[in-house]
């Protein structure tokens, strides 16, 4: 598949101007407003709103891992509420037959709080996901927990629970030695979700500029490939995605291909051939159906629950070419379909 180069120029440069202006202005808008902007970014409040779009998006190849919204909870009795309703999330998937997985924060399930409480509720999780079938994706979070993110994913395999892996941020400057470690510790059992990473993160410990980023991004790709690990891409930047597939193209890695890297890890159940690309719901739907087209193993990113606003809101700050996608799905939304 080949994607076309996009030089940074001046048309470039007002695009994101315009796009920043479009994020600006929306998050000050009502409630409301921002509601039917996050109408395709969120699937809806309940469970019943995730399986709908499934349903839909099946129709077109996709897979999907599955996020109840809600991170850093302020006492344990909350951590009963992302329990039960994960385990909602899983019999629905199992239910509708779904190619799914799930995506979870540590934090929600109070990591932080009480750090063997914690380990419980995500181990019975992990376990439940387990009996049926099922991955589990530790999403990441800001830089206070990467430490306990990676801990309790290495503790899920030490426990014989292998249906789990772990989120690094390509910003970070830590990632490539945190991918030496895991490596070190799993081997080709790692696996991985790699992106550029949401949190604004100080300079001392992140790139902070979009072509650093980039480029780190791209070599923890490399890393995690190199080291037989399965590499979920989770990018809508085209230097990633051109990048990823030049990477697997020097390691003759690719749609309908058995995954051919010596060092590679175990066939797994659901996935792709050592790797796949991921993207958020309604961003760069036609890029994501061009992947697929091209057989690549695509996951959409499904996120629903009552904390939509915030997550919306962060989304609009922290992504800034959802502003011309906004633009777009409000003047015309038959050129924009997610």
């Amino acid at each position: 598949m080949k994607m076309v180069n996009r030089p940074l120029d001046v048309r470039t440069f007002m695009v994101g101007r315009f796009s920043r202006l479009v994020v600006a202005l929306t998050v000050r808008m009502p409630r409301w407003f921002v509601g039917w902007v996050s109408r395709r970014y969120v699937a809806g409040k309940r469970i019943e709103d995730a399986v709908k779009v499934m349903r839909r998006l099946s129709a077109e190849g996709a897979c999907f891992t599955i996020d109840v919204l809600g991170e850093e909870i302020s006492n344990m009795e909350e951590a009963n509420f992302f329990l039960e309703e994960y385990k909602r999330v899983i019999s629905a998937i199992t239910e509708n037959n779904f190619d799914a997985a799930l995506s979870i924060k540590p934090t929600a399930f109070g990591i932080l709080l009480d750090r063997e409480a914690g380990m419980k509720n995500i181990e019975s999780i992990v376990s439940l996901a387990k009996q049926n079938n099922m991955f589990v994706r530790l999403d990441m979070e800001d830089h206070r927990v990467t430490d306990d993110t990676i801990q309790v994913m290495l503790e899920m395999h030490e426990n014989g629970l292998e249906n789990v892996g772990v989120v690094l941020q390509g910003r970070l400057f830590r990632s490539i030695s945190d991918i030496d470690y895991i490596t070190k510790k799993l081997g080709p059992n790692a696996d991985y979700r790699i992106c550029k990473g949401i949190y604004l993160e100080p300079s001392d410990i992140s790139h902070t500029e979009r072509k650093p980023i980039v480029d780190a991004t791209n070599e923890c790709i490399d890393a995690m490939l190199d080291a037989g690990a399965y590499v979920a891409v989770a990018s809508h930047d085209y230097p990633v995605i051109e990048h990823t597939l030049e990477a697997l193209k020097k390691r003759g890695m690719g749609p309908n291909i058995q995954d051919p890297r010596k060092n590679s890890g175990p066939e797994r159940p659901h996935k792709g051939p050592g790797y796949e690309f991921q993207m958020l719901l309604g961003v760069r739907g036609p890029m994501r159906r061009k992947l697929t087209a091209s057989g690549h193993r695509t996951r959409v990113y499904i996120p629903y629950g009552e904390k939509w606003y915030e997550y919306s809101i962060r989304r609009l700050q922290e992504n800034p070419t959802i502003g011309t996608q906004v633009f777009k799905a409000f003047v015309m939304p038959w050129t924009n379909r997610p």
